[in-house]
């Protein structure tokens, strides 16, 4: 099993490591190892998130998240974004951007974290629209019933989640946004249409998705009244059991696909203060990337998320002190490893409450098999 899931990432590894060993020797061996390390604890959160959304999907879909999916991470996040980020900032062509990330690496790392406050904007509002939604919904099970039991009353109104999100953004730009160290100034318009994107963008894709997830969770419910159900082909996948297919499928793909660029912001900022080489960050980055992508397979092969029931709750609350502290870190900087252990803390936290709950209950929250096996080859 551990193998099976994680064969890819070893593999990837050891040929990563190698060819930093080549190109740069020893020291560059080592710059791409923290990297991997740095990118794997910043987004350990991101495979919890990612595994209570992949486990809904079908086999191929599944399977388009694992390849398509890491592609568009390892090389769109973490090698073609900083350099779009460059070329839109500087008003440069692609060749120009591309040249200067090659030849003038601290330029390229100037123009790349001047670019941070709406980076931040962006990732942070997008993220803080996760927490909120998943704070404010009523859940079957409640991890810290003094704050989710009133949240989820209070999130009977409906737009709740995009008030507080426009007042957190408005707060921002008129606080931390007014006088920023990265590239100077003040960028409180900037920080403001660039949280008004993450909100549209989580609106829409998330919107979308969702509203396909509702069409055929209710063909299916139909399906059932009239006593299709057991006559349909299961490799239909239309209906909640076999997954999510077709529309609903390739939107939520999109929505996972926002939700790790959003996570991936502060992983590639921060590697700025440990490497300014573009490949150097790609490969270290993207070895992390295969280890978030693979330990989200884990999760939904073992049915770790319907065991540990209040994981999710620590992941998303995760999510919401990661966008606080994206926010933050427009004026202010803060330590990727702090960064990092408030992910690992919160999740470590959620687990253990799960350990007590499942001893209590006298379920030991072992799984004798895969309970929803991902579609293999990856």
């Amino acid at each position: 099993m551990l193998l099976k899931t994680f064969g890819w990432s070893f593999a990837i590894t050891a040929l990563g490591l190698a060819l930093a060993g080549v190109l740069w020797g020893w020291q560059g061996l080592a710059i791409v190892g923290i990297l991997s390390v740095l990118e794997i604890s910043v987004s350990f959160d991101n495979a919890v998130i990612n595994a209570g959304i992949l486990r809904k999907m079908n086999a191929f879909w599944q399977k388009i998240f694992l390849t398509l999916g890491i592609l568009i991470a390892v090389f769109g996040m973490r090698l073609v974004f900083p350099v779009v980020i460059v070329a839109i900032t500087a008003k440069l062509g692609p060749i120009e951007a591309v040249n200067l990330a090659i030849n003038d690496k601290a330029q390229y790392q100037e123009l790349v974290t001047s670019a941070h406050p709406a980076i931040a904007a962006f990732g942070g509002i997008f993220l803080l629209m996760i927490f909120l939604d998943f704070i404010f919904e009523d859940r079957d099970y409640k991890w810290l019933a003094w704050i989710e039991k009133p949240m989820a009353k209070m999130g009977k109104l409906d737009t709740l989640s995009v008030i507080i999100a426009l007042v957190v953004l408005l707060v921002t730009a008129m606080t931390v946004a007014t006088s920023v160290p990265h590239g100077g100034g003040d960028k409180s318009a900037t920080v403001l249409l660039s949280g008004v994107a993450g909100l549209i963008t989580y609106l829409v894709v998330g919107g979308i998705s969702g509203y396909f997830e509702d069409k055929l969770e209710d063909a299916d419910e139909d399906d059932g009244e009239a006593g299709d159900t057991a006559a349909a082909p299961a490799t239909q996948g239309t209906g909640a059991a076999v997954g999510l297919a077709g529309k609903a499928a390739f939107f939520m793909f999109l929505y996972l696909e926002v939700i790790d660029a959003s996570f991936s912001f502060d992983g590639v900022i921060g590697a700025f203060a440990i490497t300014n080489d573009i490949f150097m960050m790609a490969l270290g980055l993207g070895i992390g990337a295969m280890y978030i992508r693979s330990l989200t397979v884990f999760l939904v092969r073992k049915g770790t998320l319907e065991d540990y029931v209040y994981l999710e709750h620590g992941a998303h609350y995760a999510i919401g002190a990661l966008a606080i502290i994206l926010l933050i870190t427009i004026k202010y900087e803060i330590s990727e490893v702090v960064t990092g252990l408030v992910g690992v803390v919160l999740i470590g936290l959620s687990f253990a409450s799960s350990v007590i709950r499942n001893r209590r209950e006298g379920r030991p929250g072992d799984t004798s098999g895969d309970k929803a096996e991902v579609a293999s080859g990856v």
